[in-house]
């Protein structure tokens, strides 16, 4: 397995990433995506830690709180041997204090997460939104003192707007408080509005992506298909709801390039979308999902190898899209494009 630095910081982690969001999965969301229970989590953990993939990323709000359970449980004896991520922010209660980034928020769901987990220190604590209630300072002296009490090794954030990363950046480095060095985001082959803003920025800023739902909510396996209907099986009958939109014509023309260049490189459709993720810039990691052996062997199948140049291109024309304002200049005029040239 290669690894790789987490953005500016000198922790290494794993091309591929297990997220356990079907790890003790209750509730409409992530009842549906799995129901992975602790003797299941443990044998999934043992296929990844012999392919070397030693990330585990969980949050307080799957299933409230049962993935971390499961996981630390999963993991009891074996703590040395991975690092743990997990979010927080999103609302875990009807309470005022019950959601968001606030000091008093943030040592209680910290502490709270140590106790599920099983352990007295989290490697990456990422924030799960950007809350515009709290301010930035707060937050960040809240995570520097959490860090220097050894509860936290690492912070970062997920699904935050270029803006509010970068001004949260420059609040961290006017007082000293640790930076962010990671940020979890949604990015596939039908989803790349990544690319425009987030990017850049973190390509600039030494902030390392760890990529979500890498398979376009499901729909990236080869299960989806032009003139055919969704499979009775399929978990988007019950969470499309939930994700990232997609028009229609776009998926299934990019499903069409997949399946083509699966059939040249003998590899699967969701080993093929996965690896042209990892050929990405900043891309630290991508997190894999799995609800069993099955699926995890074959997304494991995603590193090791890489796509060529030709393929690609064959990818990246099938799943474009235009750029939005003020993005489209810088793609389409040699002008604008000679003083500022994206990055893909």
């Amino acid at each position: 397995m290669e690894f790789r630095h987490l953005g500016a910081s000198g922790l290494q982690v794993p091309a591929l990433s297990f997220g356990t969001g079907t790890f003790g999965g209750s509730g409409p969301l992530f009842g549906a995506w799995g129901t992975t229970d602790v003797a299941q989590a443990r044998r999934l953990i043992d296929l990844c830690l012999d392919a070397g993939v030693n990330l585990f990323d969980t949050a307080d709000v799957y299933s409230d709180g049962a993935s971390e359970e499961v996981l630390g449980e999963a993991l009891r004896g074996r703590r040395d041997r991975v690092l743990i991520s997990t979010k927080t922010a999103l609302p875990t209660g009807e309470g005022p204090n019950e959601a968001g980034a606030s000091r008093l928020r943030l040592i209680r769901a910290v502490d709270a997460a140590l106790a599920r987990l099983q352990t007295d220190y989290i490697d990456l604590l990422q924030l799960h939104a950007f809350d515009a209630h709290t301010p930035i300072e707060e937050t960040l002296a809240t995570l520097a003192d959490l860090v220097r009490a050894g509860k936290l090794r690492y912070v970062g954030v997920s699904n935050y707007a270029g803006w509010e990363l970068m001004r949260s950046l420059a609040v961290a480095e006017k007082y000293g408080y640790p930076r962010y060095v990671a940020h979890q985001v949604y990015y596939s082959l039908i989803g790349r509005d990544y690319e425009w803003e987030l990017m850049p920025l973190g390509r600039h800023q030494q902030v390392g992506a760890l990529v979500w739902s890498p398979l376009g909510w499901g729909r990236l396996t080869g299960k989806i298909r032009r003139d055919r209907p969704l499979p009775a099986t399929s978990r988007l009958h019950a969470t499309a709801e939930f994700g990232p939109p997609v028009e229609e014509e776009r998926l299934y023309r990019v499903v069409d390039a997949l399946d083509a260049v699966a059939q040249d490189t003998g590899k699967s459709i969701a080993q093929v979308a996965i690896n042209w993720l990892l050929q990405r810039p900043t891309v630290a990691s991508v997190i894999l999902g799995a609800r069993n052996e099955e699926q995890l062997r074959d997304n494991l199948g995603a590193a090791g190898w890489s796509l060529s140049a030709a393929h690609v291109a064959e990818l990246d024309a099938a799943s474009a899209v235009v750029a939005p304002y003020p993005y489209f200049p810088y793609r389409r005029q040699a002008g604008f494009a000679r003083l500022n040239p994206p990055l893909v």
